[in-house]
């Protein structure tokens, strides 16, 4: 129905046939007209060269004969040292913070709102900027006055009226010539002028974000930018993933990505696909298709824009320099002194006290070879044997049947791998490890073992085993509680367990298929009893090995963040890998902690599936 509206929209549009300089050797080559306006658009009007390589690119584009016109918007954009501050808080703040909506755009204010122009007569558009921004060149600001303004989901610089007027006149001068001439719709902003800094933010963050807004000298120097920015509407309310690897289709209906790629994914139609996977639409390509989601990170929704063209306003000539002040909600500071964000973020390290670093188990053995691993592994006589070099070497003993293993399986041999490969990264980068807390269940116990074999820790910090720490019981295949096994069968299969723990939920508290609001509610329990059982004094990591469902349950509820939505939650989690984590750190002077970037990268790999060399190599 989306799709049929923008169709109706620009159906019925005259389309007049543009004389560019850059139109005329495109038509020459043979392409259509409407089809190299469309990639002159696409990439900003600027060479005959990037237009043919977008061309080349959507080649199987199934859109590219669709008559959807590209929306538009003004901003005035700050460059040089303040634009640097800004890009500083913005780092900083998505650091400690976490992201917010103002990291999705550039630091920018919005002179007029997204608006519609048909391919052939953006050059219009161009010719207005630069006679508009000609005529307001003697009246514009020599400099712009920022005052500093919180709230509770808001933090920004809003402008001074007397300068704000001029740009409003400045924006509805644009947007009055460029509706006569173009045939656009424009609004100019009629908004109180303002720089956003955070928006749509945690209000236990306000505190945070405000010290280092406060960093920010308004006053450095500046030349500011009218920006002709343009998006694609079909996907203005996706959200956008960049590849960080390259993937080569396996299936017809999956898409080529290359390291760098932004993708399009709309998050309603993610509902039905495979765990591990998104189906998305390449910006690069137009072409649309499956990808695997551990390919790609979250982007930002300006990265996907097209700047087209800009008018530099030249005050330098008009500015005298002076004692810069910003003012927070009136109040004025002196930022002279003031220090820099980097400057906070020494200050605020200096603080910190302990970490916890909450991690999934690794590769569990039924994840590859499906719920009928064991009987693949068990003779006729019952005993246990290796089917496959991912398969482990031998399994633990226990005192009632393998078939307990069913409901508990154990790490692949691959899974062990990547636990041993965590914890030597984890050791290359000078973590230190004080305590570590594991789920009963074996996969989670086995992997708290060979990170701390990679830690080389093995022998000195030993294992508690909270039950309290076990997943969703909801999830539970069986409808039942596991039979893990029990501290004594660990410590005779050589798992490091410390005896004189005590667990918080002890495995009889443990009910099968606990409401929703149950689970949030004992790991809201178990980590803040988990925390208060281990000394504040010196700065150790706290490793707790549990499950995908533990990293938003359990670090959500230490930071002081709502649960999520029962639906969203099972969303969520599916998307967390083997060995994902999350860290947060606790602030002394405050006495809270933070989400932050784990001191190691993620670990990605592909998939490897069986080999029969006599069905492959012999078959005719």
């Amino acid at each position: 129905m989306a799709e049929a509206q923008l169709y109706a929209k620009v159906s019925n549009k005259h389309r007049a046939r543009s004389t560019s300089a850059l139109l005329e050797p495109l038509l020459a080559k043979g392409f259509p007209a409407h089809i190299a306006q469309k990639a002159l658009v696409a990439t900003g009007q600027k060479t005959i060269e990037d237009a043919v390589k977008w061309l080349h690119s959507h080649c199987n584009d199934p859109s590219l004969d669709d008559p959807i016109p590209q929306e538009y918007a003004l901003y005035l954009c700050p460059t040089g040292r303040l634009h640097s501050r800004l890009q500083d808080f913005w780092k900083e703040s998505k650091r400690q913070c976490g992201k917010n909506r103002a990291h999705e755009v550039f630091p920018h204010i919005t002179l007029c709102d997204f608006f519609t122009c048909e391919d052939q007569k953006v050059e219009l558009l161009y010719d207005v900027l630069k006679r508009v921004g000609d005529s307001f060149s003697q009246s514009f600001p020599p400099s712009i006055s920022l005052t500093l303004h919180a709230s509770p989901s808001y933090l920004g610089f809003f402008i001074d009226d007397s300068q704000a007027n001029v740009l409003k006149r400045f924006a509805a001068a644009f947007s009055s010539e460029v509706s006569a001439l173009a045939d656009c719709h424009v609004k100019p902003s009629l908004k109180q002028f303002h720089l956003t800094l955070a928006h749509r933010f945690y209000p236990h963050h306000q505190k945070t974000l405000e010290e280092l807004a406060k960093c920010i000298n308004p006053g450095e120097p500046c030349q500011w930018v009218a920006a002709l920015y343009s998006r694609d509407m079909r996907f203005v309310y996706y959200q956008r993933l960049r590849a960080l690897f390259q993937y080569k289709p396996q299936n017809i209906d999956e898409l080529m990505i290359s390291a760098g790629d932004l993708i399009y994914v709309d998050p309603a139609q993610q509902r039905d696909v495979s765990e591990g996977w998104v189906v998305g639409t390449s910006h690069r390509t137009g072409c649309r298709g499956f990808l695997p989601e551990n390919y790609t990170e979250r982007a930002h929704e300006a990265d996907t824009w097209v700047k087209h063209r800009e008018y530099v306003f030249d005050t330098a000539s008009r500015s005298f320099p002076k004692e810069p002040n910003a003012k927070l909600n009136g109040e004025a500071h002196n930022l002279s002194t003031s220090r820099s964000v980097t400057n906070v973020l020494s200050l605020q390290n200096t603080a910190l006290r302990r970490a916890v670093l909450v991690m999934r188990h690794g590769e569990r053995v039924d994840q590859v070879f499906g719920k009928s691993w064991l009987q693949q592994c068990l003779t006729a006589d019952g005993k246990y044997y290796r089917a496959d070099l991912n398969f482990p070497s031998s399994l633990p003993r226990q005192k009632d049947s393998m078939k307990l293993f069913e409901c508990d399986p154990p790490l692949s041999c691959c899974g062990i791998f990547q636990s041993r490969l965590i914890g030597e990264a984890l050791l290359d980068q000078e973590v230190t490890v004080s305590y570590v807390y594991s789920s009963p269940a074996l996969r989670c116990v086995q992997t708290a073992q060979h990170v701390l074999q990679g830690l080389k820790l093995n022998q000195k910090v030993r294992i508690r085993v909270e039950p309290g720490l076990f997943e969703w019981t909801k999830w539970e295949a069986s409808r039942a509680i596991p039979n893990f096994m029990t501290v004594a069968e660990l410590l005779e299969a050589s798992y490091n367990i410390d005896t004189s723990y005590r667990a918080h939920f002890p495995l009889s508290s443990l009910v099968p298929s606990e409401s929703y609001e149950d689970y949030v509610s004992r790991s809201s329990a178990v980590i803040k009893q988990i925390t208060s059982a281990c000394p504040s004094k010196g700065k150790g990591v706290i490793l707790i090995v549990g499950h995908g469902s533990s990293l938003p349950s359990l670090t959500r509820a230490l930071v002081g963040l709502p649960s999520r939505d029962s639906g969203d939650f099972a969303q969520m989690v599916r998307k967390i890998p083997s060995l994902g984590m999350c860290f947060c750190e606790e602030q002394k002077e405050e006495n809270k902690w933070q989400m932050v970037n784990p001191p190691v990268k993620t670990l990605t790999h592909g998939a490897n599936a069986a080999f029969d060399w006599r069905n492959t190599i012999l078959e005719e």
